[in-house]
């Protein structure tokens, strides 16, 4: 009996957990309960939004985002407006960190830049985004290596990225 005593302990809580939970009235959350209609076309058209996918009901419509990324959508999608003309190697919607890959500008083949983008908050505020430029340079063995970058170029970057997230905010607004 000795050797049973923990299986039979075992069962009956296990027994005593479902009988606590066969009152409970659990339903498979419909689309309409996951997605709202304009994440649902986003989700349909499969593009990086920053609207995200709600996995548990959506997000908490009385909150002043209704976004589910912990970062400021405007700032978001402002950020993928104004990279659109360089290829994105990551984008981290719930980490705020969009990584361009390297980009060849057309009028200067012996140069290319990488960006990095970090949202660091869910306000759109000038604090909440800081941007790091990588710059190489070909030598002439045809090899890259590190360049500077200009003073300014980041700061510039930045400034672009948050009047593009103050038009998209006004145009929000307008709606």
């Amino acid at each position: 009996m000795g050797s049973r005593l923990p299986i039979l302990i075992s069962l009956m809580t296990v027994a005593g957990i479902a009988a606590g939970c066969a009152g409970l009235d659990i339903k498979a959350p419909t689309d309409e309960d996951v997605y709202s209609a304009k994440d649902r076309r986003a989700a349909d058209l499969g593009k990086v939004t920053g609207e995200g996918i709600f996995l548990f009901g959506g997000p908490d419509k009385t909150s002043a985002s209704t976004s589910p990324i912990s970062v400021n959508s405007f700032l978001w999608r402002a950020t993928l407006d104004t990279l659109s003309f360089m290829p994105l190697a990551s984008a981290d919607p719930f980490g705020g960190v969009i990584i361009t890959d390297w980009f060849t500008p057309p009028e200067s083949a012996e140069e290319r830049f990488k960006l990095t983008v970090y949202i660091l908050s869910r306000s759109l505020r000038s604090d909440g985004l800081k941007v790091a430029v990588f710059r190489q340079i070909r030598d002439d063995a045809g090899n890259w290596i590190d360049g500077e970058v200009s003073a300014g170029t980041a700061r510039k970057l930045e400034d672009g990225i948050l009047a593009r997230a103050r038009e998209l905010r006004v145009a929000g607004l307008a709606e």
